[in-house]
């Protein structure tokens, strides 16, 4: 079955980087855009980035412009986040999506938490 894990989470102070991961299984990787998305505490879900399936394509949120890269490794059935000059309000649980013939699939989910 379809699923999606994400990792690379973890306390960062304010202007570190991190990495996230996202690897899928159960489906074809390589066909579909992939996305990422976050949810702030108190906050609702919202979209950080995504990639189409040859990487060709690619939308960030305003609020992710500039310091976020998104890519993939279709070899690799993954899709990567990179997030720099981190911010406090950068803190959320970042969520892995596709959606597939109309359905949508979560990942559960990868706290990045930005403090001193």
């Amino acid at each position: 079955q379809v699923q999606l894990v994400e990792s690379g989470g973890g306390l960062v102070q304010p202007g570190g980087s991190l990495r996230l991961s996202c690897a899928a299984f159960g489906f074809t990787f390589s066909v579909y855009t992939m996305n990422w998305y976050r949810q702030a505490p108190g906050k609702e879900r919202e979209f950080v980035a995504d990639i189409s399936s040859t990487g060709g394509i690619i939308n960030y949120a305003n609020s992710a412009q500039g310091r976020s890269t998104i890519s993939r490794d279709n070899a690799k059935n993954t899709v990567y986040l990179v997030i720099d000059r981190l911010k406090p309000e950068d803190t959320a649980v970042y969520y892995c999506y596709v959606n597939i013939r109309g359905y949508a699939y979560w990942g559960q989910g990868t706290q990045v938490t930005v403090s001193s």
